[in-house]
């Protein structure tokens, strides 16, 4: 009789609530062209068949032919679909590679990438945060004189256009992905969703201006903190990707252009949800050599190694998949922080 009496209780008592399902993690990425990415896939369909880089391409690789991982995927502007090569300029990656898989690797639920990024933009202007303001007065009239050279009808208007536009663009395309997210990405219908990083990988046109550079370390202040009370998560944690070209060795205004990188996240406010990582110790030694010996006469070793200028990093497949892998283990670190 007990036994039955445990039977019926066992019977009576409410079904468990099933597991709810972990909230699709997602992360914005975005800055300029190193971001996007010019690192030749061609290149890879080279290195994945040697043995001394074979083994580096495996994860992305089933037999002769590159995957797509079923756990994570990507929005970058008008392409979508899950992480695989080339979500960079076309036919080409950039540091997304390396972040999906070590963020894919890291958590059991899906990840998604968006990438609303553009080459050839500044922090000074195009991606200027709102609480940065205008530049002042006299630089804002020397634009204009400027311009005029070449539109004699232009206004004041025109000159300030274009700061923040990208920035806003930004969040328009955030908003946009996340508002449409089961039409972009069917199987992650009905998901919910979790913000898990913002990752910043910028700076070469603000490098190549003395004004810009003079005012990078307070615009990236205004950057994290805009993104942040957008985004609605004053803790949000962002991860910058230091300037890297040249290596470890770079003088001049690469060394200036840390220095105001490094100043920017310097602050108490920054500390423990915010984070400079370092790029330069990716640098493509061998890809690097060769550009400098004249790559147009060694192109066929070139063609191995790089596939673009320095300012793009050589184009080096290495090196864009290691600065990837390195933004992603430093997201990962300041979200099992944040939690």
């Amino acid at each position: 009789m007990p036994r039955l009496f445990a039977v019926l209780a066992l019977l009576a008592a409410p079904a468990a609530a099933p597991a709810q399902e972990p909230p699709v993690l997602v992360f914005l990425l975005s800055g300029q062209s190193n971001m996007v990415g010019h690192a030749k896939v061609s290149v890879m369909d080279y290195q994945a068949t040697q043995p001394a880089t074979r083994e580096l391409w495996a994860p992305f690789r089933h037999g002769s032919a590159w995957v797509e991982r079923e756990d994570v995927f990507v929005k970058f502007l008008d392409r979508k679909g899950k992480l695989t090569v080339g979500f960079g300029a076309p036919k080409a990656i950039g540091p997304e590679l390396g972040f999906g898989q070590v963020v894919g690797d890291r958590y059991p639920q899906p990840v998604l990438l968006i990438k609303p990024v553009w080459g050839g933009k500044s922090l000074y202007r195009d991606f200027r945060p709102p609480s940065a303001g205008l530049p002042p007065r006299e630089a804002l009239d020397k634009m204009l004189a400027e311009l005029k050279k070449r539109n004699p009808n232009a206004t004041e208007a025109d000159v300030k256009a274009p700061f923040g536009a990208s920035y806003r663009a930004m969040l328009d395309e955030y908003r946009g992905t996340m508002k449409d997210l089961s039409t972009h990405f069917p199987t992650l219908a009905g998901r919910k969703t979790e913000l898990g990083g913002f990752i910043w990988f910028q700076g070469w046109n603000d490098m190549i201006s003395a004004e810009a550079t003079a005012e990078y370390a307070a615009n990236l202040g205004h950057l994290i903190r805009d993104v942040r009370k957008d985004l609605g998560d004053p803790k949000l944690p962002v991860v910058v990707g230091e300037m890297g070209v040249d290596g470890e060795k770079a003088d001049g205004n690469v060394k200036r252009f840390k220095a105001a990188q490094a100043a920017g996240l310097d602050k108490a406010e920054f500390r423990g949800n915010a984070v400079l990582v370092k790029t330069d110790v990716h640098w493509d030694a061998e890809a690097d050599a060769i550009f400098r010996k004249g790559w147009r006469e060694n192109v066929e070793a070139w063609n191995r190694v790089g596939s673009d200028f320095p300012y793009h990093y050589l184009g080096s497949p290495r090196t864009l998949l290691g600065v990837g892998r390195s933004l992603g283990e430093a997201a990962v670190a300041l979200r099992e922080r944040k939690q």
